[in-house]
């Protein structure tokens, strides 16, 4: 069974999290008819402080989980604080990873999920930010982030007999950008047995790279995939045209940054935000744009990149963990009914990718 992301509900202390978990995450667990439920969990930084500090708390949050069929393997370490904010936009990037509070947030983490992990599973993972936004950006920030990494390092290597292994989400806009971006800068740089890639295969989409291609790259500079988010960017063939133009510009919203690329034979154009788009790019070449989709959902008259999430998935190890990051359903017009959103989303996946990745 693949997780969902919980990033998608809109709790910032531990019984609000419950009582989002009592309100959906049940109600998918028995839509689907399974007795447990894997999910990818997000913990502000504050309530990760807190369980970090009290392990009667994580304790006691493992048995709260366990009475309601539920399982954590992998956490969302990359929103830090309140990500469902009427406006998020670039603060979702901060603290960077040239910020200290970044570091002391991701090692709360491994000590929480190191308390979480079923018996069952072999190794758990954090997804993290891809070190920051690209500006501001230096030589000082690379070496701090540096550090940051080595010492998130020496501590996950005390973390028990199964490892917690950091994945580094490369995403569009970012001092890594791309999965070639993120590569480049972590092979030499740290210890491939803890920390390695997280990829979101949305931000793959949008980068116009190729999956099969992508995975491969990774394995060669010996780094592994330590996690997939399933996920699937918004593409439109004709954005020049008025009804790909008047298709898309619905999708415009205040909360989250929705970066976009414009495929062109002399290479991938950019901008930052769908607004930033329509101002910017020539518009004669397919766009994708970082909107993630519900997996089962193709938005007629665009699409979504749903056949890059299966390329991929058919080239990752079985033993990856694989959460649906889907955390766009509030900001979605006519989204209907959440619980019954994310289980069709599941289903698809169940579905439609391979099965035998462990969550």
């Amino acid at each position: 069974m693949i997780a969902y992301c919980t990033n998608v509900h809109p709790a910032n202390d531990l019984p609000g999290i419950l009582d989002q978990l009592d309100r959906h995450a049940v109600g998918v667990r028995a839509r689907l008819g399974v007795d447990t439920l894997p999910l990818g969990l997000w913990l502000p930084a504050s309530v990760a402080r807190g369980l970090a500090e009290d392990r009667s708390a994580r304790l006691g949050l493992r048995a709260e989980l366990a009475a309601r069929g539920l399982t954590v393997s992998t956490l969302n370490a990359f929103p830090y604080g309140d990500f469902h904010g009427e406006v998020v936009k670039h603060a979702v990037y901060r603290p960077s990873w040239a910020d200290p509070r970044r570091l002391a947030y991701t090692a709360d983490c491994a000590t929480v999920l190191a308390d979480l992990m079923p018996d069952s599973a072999s190794y758990g993972s954090i997804s993290t930010l891809p070190l920051a936004w690209r500006e501001p950006w230096g030589d000082r920030d690379d070496a701090v982030a540096e550090a940051a990494l080595t010492e998130l390092t020496r501590r996950l290597r005390g973390s028990g007999d199964r490892p917690i292994r950091l994945a580094v989400e490369p995403e569009p806009g970012c001092v890594l950008d791309t999965v070639a971006d993120a590569v480049a800068w972590l092979a030499g740089r740290v210890d491939p047995e803890y920390v390695g890639i997280c990829l979101d295969t949305c931000h793959l989409a949008v980068s116009f790279a190729d999956p099969a291609a992508t995975v491969a790259a990774i394995r060669a500079a010996g780094l592994s995939i330590v996690k997939v988010q399933a996920s699937a960017a918004l593409e439109v063939a004709e954005p020049g045209s008025e009804e790909g133009r008047r298709a898309v510009a619905a999708y415009v919203e205040p909360r989250y940054l929705h970066q976009v690329r414009e495929n062109t034979p002399d290479g991938v154009l950019a901008a930052d935000d769908l607004p930033d788009a329509f101002a910017t790019l020539p518009a004669r070449h397919p766009w994708r744009v970082h909107f993630h989709m519900p997996l089962h959902v193709q938005p007629a008259p665009l699409r979504s990149t749903t056949d890059v999430l299966v390329a991929a998935m058919a080239a990752v190890e079985p033993d990856t963990h694989v959460e649906v990051e889907t955390y766009t359903w509030n900001v979605l017009a006519d989204a209907g009914d959440l619980t019954d959103g994310i289980a069709a989303e599941l289903r698809w996946a169940r579905d439609h990718l391979w099965t035998g990745v462990s969550a």
